[in-house]
């Protein structure tokens, strides 16, 4: 009897897997429909497409997997398993800097509101929270650690502190603004962001407490857009500015490529440098330029070897330091001879150097410290335009509103943003005067500890 008379076969669901057994019998049914052929000389032959398409009858599988899969067969005379693991994003990726950097603000709450503030009360507080993601103690245990946020435990009792590192980080930041204000140094804020083709207020983050975009500004409730609004192409967009505005000719914008989550990853240290070099002679003179410590503002002046460098890369480094190498050698023991050099351009990064030899100062913004960036503000009145105007959803045109955007960002605006984030810096202070004050408090009952998030005797704090 005809394979093709039998009942068909119950169709494949589209976006099933098809494994190794289903692929075989494609494979065997196609072997036997040339055997029917060469037996039946006489009998019609079918075309290729004809034989697919009687195949998928018989499987119940779509004619392109049938086609991909004989291919695959022809070529190296067997078939493959298909790859079943799922790559599932981590809490980490599921949760965006946005959203951190809303919980980090909550917990800073707290503090200055003389309320300690304890996982406990703050998983509550941010599940009530319609704006934030609802989160379980484990993941939320993950996104403090990842925030740099530590247990100070005292007695029964655990509060959340940052770590000691960014504490000091921040304060020494918060000293050197100061003092650059006092010395009436020119200061210029700068960032990347994005601008997605499908801007459109429909996706925006709206914050109900807000009555007018200007006091969404000043209250620093809008800090950028949470997340690409609509699907499309997106625009990287670099810039910086000051009191006096946005520096004219210091817009750089391009298509992203990858359309990645983070628009971090379409930058890279080449393309920064190249436009940081020509933006420097806009800056006015003993200018300081603040920035964050994304990747690619970071590049090392002294790259030091690694395992990944090849053996004859490692071994010119060592060399240009000096070194003598003694033949025959191992990676490994190249590499422990690294160890032992120190050089003080191992901590210069290649921008912070470039600026100081063009009379300018870098300042570096701590951690998930974006509320310290003027410009974010900037970012939220320049897309909230582009968002209102933009009905083609075409990028060409995203682009030209985009710049128009920018320059509606007025020097009166960017004064009002930077008297924003002083404020924010005061905020700053009185939250480490507070939790120094809470730390100095003598415990109940015995000693008091830091405690790493994740250390399974913090994982079980009391309220």
């Amino acid at each position: 009897m005809d394979l093709v008379d039998i009942s068909p076969s119950k169709k494949n669901p589209r976006g099933n897997f098809v494994g190794t057994g289903q692929k075989q019998i494609i494979i065997n049914l196609y072997k036997d429909k040339i055997k029917q052929q060469q037996e039946n000389p006489d009998s019609p032959k079918l075309t290729y497409r004809q034989m697919l398409l009687e195949i998928s009858k018989s499987s119940g599988i779509g004619q392109r997997t049938i086609q991909t899969t004989l291919a695959e067969y022809k070529k190296k005379g067997t078939v493959s398993s298909p790859n079943k693991k799922k790559i599932r994003p981590t809490i980490l990726e599921k949760v965006d800097s946005f959203d951190k950097q809303a919980i980090r603000r909550k917990i800073h709450g707290f503090w200055l509101n003389r309320e300690v503030p304890t996982i406990q009360k703050m998983l509550i507080a941010i599940n009530e929270d319609e704006t934030l993601p609802n989160l379980k103690r484990s993941s939320f245990r993950k996104i403090l650690k990842d925030l740099h946020f530590v247990y100070a435990k005292k007695s029964r009792n655990s509060a959340l502190i940052e770590r000691e590192d960014i504490i000091i980080w921040r304060g020494k930041y918060l000293d050197q603004i100061r003092k650059y204000r006092s010395q009436n140094r020119p200061i210029y804020y700068l960032d990347e962001t994005w601008v997605n083709a499908g801007e459109t207020h429909s996706k925006a983050w709206h914050d109900s407490t807000v009555n007018s975009p200007r006091e969404a500004f000043l209250t620093g409730l809008t800090m950028g857009q949470k997340e690409p609004s609509g699907k499309g192409k997106r625009l990287i967009v670099l810039h910086i500015g000051s009191t006096d505005g946005f520096v004219p000719g210091g817009l750089l914008c391009f298509e992203s490529i990858t359309n990645s989550s983070d628009y971090h990853d379409e930058m890279n240290g080449s393309t920064f440098f190249e436009w940081f070099a020509k933006m420097l002679p806009l800056l006015k003179e003993n200018a300081v330029i603040v920035m964050d410590n994304a990747a690619y503002h970071s590049v090392k002046k002294d790259r030091i070897p690694v395992m990944s460098w090849k053996k004859q890369e490692i071994i010119n480094w060592l060399e240009s330091k000096g070194e003598n190498i003694t033949y025959p050698t191992t990676k490994g023991a190249l590499l422990s001879k690294v160890r032992t050099i120190h050089t003080d351009d191992h901590e210069k990064y290649v921008i912070d150097e470039y600026a100081k030899d063009n009379n300018k100062t870098v300042l570096r913004l701590p951690p998930y410290h974006c509320e310290l960036n003027p410009i974010e503000l900037a970012w939220s009145s320049v897309k909230r335009y582009v968002r209102t105007h933009n009905t083609t959803f075409k990028l060409k045109d995203v682009k030209e509103l985009l710049k128009r955007g920018v320059e509606l960002v007025t020097p009166e605006m960017w004064t009002n943003f930077v008297g924003h984030v002083i404020k924010e810096e005061e905020k700053f202070w009185k939250i480490d005067n507070i939790t120094d004050d809470f730390m100095d408090e003598e415990p109940e009952e015995g000693a008091r500890h830091i405690l790493t998030i994740g250390d399974t005797s913090s994982d079980s704090d009391s309220d």
